[in-house]
């Protein structure tokens, strides 16, 4: 990685599952054996091509509707709890990042680069994962679906991020046309732009025709360099 034009790129914010762990076949176990009881199951595909996108509150609201059931706030909030034990459990057992996310985490971080995640996954399962990882130390700000009142695609997720930046930087004036966002899905990247980043999106989850919306699309992480994200902020 290169120095040069460092100075106009001024922040980069992940997203989560996806991006740097592949953790959907593992979000996907949990709510098939939390949503089993419930009579309710639907396939790995059907989950990549539909589920992929919510947080847990909106994904187990999506997947009553869908089935024709009632799910009443107390019920709901039930669910999500034992999703996250579930995934919790699943989690330890062992994880691996995606190839190329060590190495561009810490390399960004040690090039100055300020370093947040935007994600629709709970805190404590994103902790988790990141210390197991030894990923924790390098973000300075993780915002996560029990942040927000909106799940992507709204921008919510990505506003947040940008204003506890602005916070720990003391930049009021942090522009987000400066900030690029490394995301995985449709909805993803439609957040993000909304919030008025940059966006590079990674083939990891959905192919590259369906990612046009980003300003940049690659095939993995490894294809991302110091000098494509400042090319980004660029244009």
């Amino acid at each position: 990685m290169s120095n040069n034009g460092t100075s106009k790129l001024k922040a980069v914010i992940f997203d989560f599952d996806g991006v740097i762990v592949d953790s959907e076949p593992l979000h996907y176990r949990a709510f098939q054996e939390v949503l089993k009881p419930e009579g309710i199951q639907f396939s790995f595909s059907e989950y990549m091509d539909y589920y992929i996108g919510f947080d847990d509150r909106d994904a187990f609201k999506e997947a009553f509707k869908l089935a024709g059931k009632d799910l009443g706030e107390s019920e709901l909030s039930g669910l999500i709890r034992s999703k996250s034990i579930t995934f919790e459990a699943i989690v330890r057992k062992g994880i691996k990042a995606f190839p190329g996310a060590k190495t561009l985490v810490r390399d960004l971080a040690s090039r100055g680069i300020p370093l947040a995640i935007a994600s629709g996954a709970l805190k404590d399962e994103i902790i988790l994962i990141l210390e197991k990882l030894s990923l924790i130390s390098f973000f300075k700000t993780i915002v996560s679906a029990d942040q927000v009142k909106k799940s992507k695609p709204d921008p919510e997720t990505y506003v947040v991020a940008l204003q506890k930046l602005r916070e720990q930087l003391n930049d009021r004036e942090l522009n987000p046309a400066l900030c690029v966002a490394i995301e995985d899905t449709p909805a993803g990247i439609k957040s993000a732009r909304g919030a008025g980043l940059k966006v590079i999106a990674v083939g990891h989850s959905y192919g590259l025709e369906d990612l046009e919306e980003a300003d940049h699309a690659v095939k993995n992480l490894e294809e991302i360099t110091l000098s494509s994200l400042v090319e980004v902020v660029s244009r």
